[in-house]
């Protein structure tokens, strides 16, 4: 488990948000009660004046011109929790969940949904206890935010569906019982709090991002280790030639590549009489097409955290002017087009570092063995490993369509364009996991391809990496079981050994530390 994390309520930063995706306990500032006091007394200043307020005392959606009788407000809530519990499909990964319940513990408590401490205590405790709300992944249209995952996190806070506890899913009445926690009975306004807003969208979004970061640091490495492979030239990485260009992720990646490569024998010793005119594009531009994917994450970056840092149901609660005002924070497209953002990115990155394996894996343009092996023909070498490397970069192609330009209507034309951030954030984990998978293959057959140039070393940054490397997969001599290899090499790549190896103060920060 890491430290914990700090929630200050509209004021917390990525790295925070980042921390509790990777375990760490959740620390709620409790200044932010006043606020939430505040909040709640306005909702029971509206009820004392039985006057019709959308969400307090009506219906919902289409149905908000009923009037709802005292004796049924708390009817109404649990109602609208049980029948919006409808999702479908696997559950969603624990580290999201618990980021889903951070997410909407920080937005309930800036005061802005009206609910009781109490109920903001149960949510904690949650998390405290290890307590994991069985979620499932689809069913969100990211409409009036994430309706169907919201209402069953809500419901096993009511002591309906299923919590996960160290593993194993248990009935959720008897893990609150396990835990000496009262299931919540929802008070006027708290049901619809609770599963209205965009968390669920955004936590995946947010996981999604911080593999990315994962991705896009190996992927600097495993480009500068195949730059040295193919004898490449640091020239498109000169420093002039990108400050001409001006963009700011462009210019850090060519920084990173030349720290990375510097001080290499086998870059010295192709300087002069050995030179090529121009490298393919897979080595000459990656600055410009690193640095551009950089640009997005960080875009994408800046989005998620002033959507993390949001209130994001309806309606809100102003305790100032004692109002409840009705409007469409919940509407996720800011988060929708991050997402695509990333996919964009991910898509990217893995298909500028096949084009890098396929080139090195060619004699014609790496000057290498061909497919990477002392004796082709009697062996295959990595012939198989770029065309793994290229399925996955197809399938990552078919699923960075953009999903933030689809819309279906919902709610019987009440909810007439919603965003799917949904559809478009769960996407992202399968999209890192495959570009992981391609930057491992990249690691080995880079690590590989400076192998044939021995007794030449390359930088000492990268030879670092290749020590990481080979103390669990040796150089290919003959053909082996090649699967092994590549998880090795994936689990370096996850674990982020080898921005660790070259050192992480020469890698550009896809996000700063706070929002």
């Amino acid at each position: 488990m890491s430290a914990a994390a700090t929630l200050i309520p509209g004021q917390v930063p990525l790295a925070a948000w980042r921390a509790v995706h990777a375990g760490a306990d959740i620390v709620l500032d409790p200044a932010c009660r006043t606020a939430v006091a505040a909040g709640a007394r306005t909702v029971d200043a509206i009820l004392a004046r039985h006057e019709p307020v959308y969400g307090i005392n009506t219906g919902f959606g289409k149905l908000a011109s009923v009037r709802i009788g005292d004796a049924d407000l708390a009817t109404l809530q649990r109602n609208l929790v049980l029948s919006h519990a409808a999702g479908v499909g696997a559950p969603l990964p624990a580290p999201v969940v618990r980021l889903v319940m951070a997410l909407k513990l920080a937005s309930l408590a800036q005061g802005a949904s009206g609910v009781r401490w109490q109920t903001i205590e149960l949510l904690q405790a949650a998390l405290d206890r290890g307590l994991v709300p069985v979620i499932p992944g689809q069913g969100s249209a990211g409409a009036s935010g994430d309706l169907a995952p919201l209402a069953h996190m809500t419901a096993a806070l009511m002591g309906v569906g299923a919590f996960m506890v160290d593993g194993a899913s248990v009935p959720a009445e008897m893990a609150l019982a396990r835990a000496w926690l009262t299931p919540l009975a929802l008070a006027p306004k708290e049901g619809l709090a609770l599963l209205n807003g965009t968390q669920v969208s955004t936590a995946m979004a947010l996981a999604g991002l911080f593999q990315a970061e994962g991705v896009m640091q190996a992927a600097l490495v495993t480009g500068a280790l195949s730059t040295d492979a193919a004898r490449g030239s640091d020239g498109p990485f000169d420093p002039r030639i990108q400050h001409l260009r001006r963009h700011r992720g462009q210019i850090d990646v060519a920084a990173a590549l030349r720290a990375l490569m510097a001080g290499s024998d086998i870059r010295a010793s192709h300087r002069t009489g050995d030179e090529r005119l121009q490298d393919p594009y897979c080595l000459r531009c990656q600055p410009q097409v690193m640095g551009a994917c950089l640009d997005l994450l960080r875009q994408a970056a800046a989005t998620l955290a002033a959507e993390a840092n949001g209130v994001s149901d309806n309606p809100l609660v102003f305790a100032e002017s004692g109002e409840v005002i009705s409007g469409g924070n919940f509407h996720a497209q800011p988060v929708a087009f991050a997402a695509d953002m990333i996919a964009m990115a991910l898509c990217e990155i893995g298909s500028l570092a096949e084009r890098r394996i396929a080139m090195l894996v060619d004699p014609t343009l790496s000057g290498l063995p061909a497919f990477l092996t002392p004796k082709p023909g009697l062996n295959s070498g990595f012939m198989i490993p770029q065309v793994t490397a290229a399925a996955l970069v197809s399938e990552n192609k078919q699923r960075a369509f953009p999903a933030s330009v689809d819309s279906i209507p919902t709610s019987a034309n009440q909810e007439d364009h919603v965003s799917m951030a949904a559809h478009g954030a769960r996407r992202l984990a399968a999209m890192a996991d495959n570009a992981t998978s391609i930057i491992g293959i990249e690691l080995l057959a880079a690590a590989q391809g400076c192998d044939f140039h021995a007794p030449l070393r390359s930088s000492a940054p990268l030879e670092r990496v290749r020590t990481v490397l080979r103390a669990v997969v040796p150089h290919l001599d003959d053909d082996r079981h090649m699967a092994p290899d590549i998880e090795q090499a994936r689990a370096l790549v996850i674990a982020g050994r080898l921005a660790e190896a070259v050192g992480d103060s020469v890698l550009p920060l896809v996000a700063e530390s706070t929002p």
